[in-house]
Order: structure tokens, then C-alpha cells, then sequence
């Protein structure tokens, strides 16, 4: 009795580390994917390409008022590029993001299959459905 406890107690501890360590890789791989998506590199690089197109914008802006070196038209167009690239960027990231929130989504909702399994099978073992009795034919 004393041995079955404690290898019951044994396969638990078992199941409860294999748990632990899924967690773990899952977690790593989170942070991973966080990384790609929006870590430091990424605010760093977004932060740069920003700073990139206000000074061109600006630049562009200042030239123009004060050396009229392009024609009005020709700085209105490139301006608009400027501006029409950067919105472009904005909706790449944005794509970036929308696709780790449904993974986010899809991996919760695949636990959620998964714990209902557990709860399924253990509610299973625990709550036995009670049998229906066979009708004796010779009575």
C-alpha cells in the first residue's frame, strides 16, 4: 500500500517536472519570438528609421523655403514618397503584430484543448460512469 503511494507520488512528481520543463522551452521560445517581433533591437531600429525620416522630411522642408533648389512640385512628390514609406513600414509592423497575436491566440487556445483532454481523462479515472446492468435472459 505504503509503495503504491509513493510511486503514485513518484509519477506525479515525474508528470509535474516534464510540465515544468515544457513550460520552460514554451517560454524561451516566447521569448524568442518577442524578440523578433518587438525586443529592444526592434524599438532601437524603429527608433533610428523615424529619426531618419523626420530629418529627411525637415530637411527637405527647410531647403526648400529657404533655396527653392527643386521645384515646388518635385519637393510636394518627394515628400509624399517619403511619407507614403514610412506608412508602409508602420503597416508591416502591424502585420508583425497581428500574426504574434493570433499565434498567442492559437497556443492558448491549443492549451485549453489540451487541459480539457486532462480534464476529461482524469475526471475519467476519478468519477467511473456506473455501468448499466445486463438484463439476465433466463429470467
Amino acid at each position: 500500500m505504503i509503495e503504491s503511494i509513493k510511486r503514485h507520488q513518484d509519477e506525479s512528481r515525474e508528470e509535474l517536472l516534464a510540465e515544468i520543463v515544457e513550460f520552460e522551452r514554451e517560454r524561451e521560445q516566447l521569448k524568442e519570438v518577442l524578440g523578433r517581433i518587438g525586443g529592444r533591437m526592434f524599438s532601437k531600429k524603429d527608433l533610428w528609421i523615424n529619426l531618419l525620416f523626420l530629418v529627411l522630411v525637415l530637411s527637405l522642408f527647410i531647403l526648400e523655403i529657404t533655396t527653392h533648389f527643386l521645384p515646388s512640385a518635385v519637393s510636394l512628390e518627394i515628400g509624399i514618397l517619403l511619407v507614403s514609406v514610412k506608412i508602409i513600414l508602420m503597416i508591416h509592423t502591424q502585420q508583425k503584430v497581428n500574426h504574434f497575436q493570433f499565434w498567442i491566440l492559437n497556443s492558448i487556445e491549443f492549451r485549453m484543448n489540451d487541459m480539457a483532454k486532462r480534464v476529461r481523462r482524469i475526471e475519467k479515472h476519478t468519477f467511473p460512469a456506473a455501468k448499466p446492468k445486463k438484463s439476465d435472459p433466463d429470467k
